[in-house]
């Protein structure tokens, strides 16, 4: 009997990661690949991409509505356990697969591990600011497997009590699709996405949830900055985040500002192309900490959400004034365009199917966790 592997994406960030698994598993005899859909996917606001994910050609989806406008993170937690223990209970997967630090993922990890589900974690092991790396964490101690990035995240799991034979190495998955040749043209995808521009740079700035009195002036200080800087941006929403509603209301002055393009989201393989070829990329999304180093990308990371995380010599970090930022984006060319492999060789997806079909690897790991003591 093929083993049922359940994958939970609710954003269009982790579904690219999750994405070459997924496709790899499909063609594994022996597996069937699930995805249940939730979270940002199913919002219009955000470009309703679960579409996207249906019109990928996967098989087997759910798409669950997890929440509705101006919902709290603790009762978007609570809708998606809900809904998700529903729907595991007619399932009954052999293996459940997040990914990160977003409440969907908790839900996800909590529902399994209280119903005897094994549950696999990507991208375990890492460090960030805001609630997110609390929520990483808990689901890492929640999870029964660990498919990390590096060995610095491989460490960190360690520290935390969990056991070596459960942590695998692989890479992050998203570095298989950027890798790939079969990435979209950027002329392509600057004609669907009706981008005129022939240089530019991104920006996505997200909510620090935990510091949402300052998100209004800190987004009006990068606003400020971006203005003035006289450049190209091409703009992308925030995640769903308590204060997303802030930010997405001051990026409406830029609409009739030719320099600008916004959009709720862009299909990842296009982000993918966008970004290879953008002269820098702005903000606090883990994008500028993972990916961009990987193309080589200057990265100008502001404020405090991801405090603590991988320091590449193509990110320049700034504190969150119009001052800082702007004499940051004049420094941009100065930032060496030194690539970077520290998230990963493009074999994660062989790496992770490797241990998927490792003999008795659905026998031999116990539903129980230990703690495992440091010697």
């Amino acid at each position: 009997m093929s083993k049922k592997i359940l994958f939970l994406t609710g954003t269009r960030a982790d579904f690219g990661k999750l994405k070459s698994l997924i496709n790899a598993l499909e063609r594994e005899e022996g597996f069937e690949a699930h995805i249940f859909v939730t979270g940002m996917h199913m919002f219009p606001k955000y470009g309703t991409t679960g579409g996207e994910i249906e019109k990928s050609g996967f098989k087997r989806i759910y798409c669950f509505i997890n929440q509705k406008p101006n919902d709290s993170m603790d009762a978007i937690l609570a809708n998606t356990i809900y809904g998700l223990s529903n729907y595991l209970s007619l399932l009954k997967p052999d293996l459940v697969v997040v990914h990160g630090d977003r409440v969907e993922a908790l839900a996800g990890a909590i529902v399994c591990a209280l119903n005897n589900i094994l549950v696999a974690h990507i991208e375990g092991g890492e460090i960030s600011g805001a609630i997110d790396e609390s929520i990483r964490h808990a689901v890492s101690k929640l999870s029964h497997l660990h498919f990390v990035a590096n060995n610095e995240a491989k460490r960190r799991l360690v520290q935390m009590g969990e056991a070596e034979s459960r942590i695998f190495v692989i890479g992050s998955p998203d570095i298989d699709l950027m890798s790939s040749e079969k990435l979209p043209k950027l002329a392509e995808v600057k004609d669907y996405y009706e981008i005129p521009f022939n240089k530019y740079a991104i920006l996505i700035y997200h909510p620090v949830t935990t510091n949402l009195h300052d998100v209004f002036v800190n987004i009006q200080e990068t606003l400020y900055a971006v203005l003035e800087s006289g450049r190209n941006y091409i703009v992308i929403y925030p995640n769903n985040d308590t204060g997303s509603d802030i930010i997405i209301e001051e990026y409406e002055q830029l609409r009739d500002n030719p320099r600008f393009r916004i959009f709720p989201s862009i299909r990842f393989e296009a982000f993918l192309a966008l970004l290879r070829h953008c002269e820098f990329i702005i903000g606090n999304s883990s994008a500028g900490i993972r990916e961009a180093p990987f193309y080589a990308v200057p990265t100008i990371n502001i404020g405090m959400r991801q405090n603590g995380r991988f320091a590449c010599k193509t990110i320049l970090n700034v504190n969150q004034s119009k001052s800082e930022i702007l004499n940051a984006i004049w420094k941009v060319s100065e930032i060496p365009r030194v690539k970077s492999d520290h998230f990963g060789d493009g074999k994660s997806t062989e790496r992770f199917i490797d241990v998927l079909k490792s003999p008795k690897m659905f026998d031999e790991i116990s539903i129980q966790k230990k703690f495992i003591d440091k010697e």
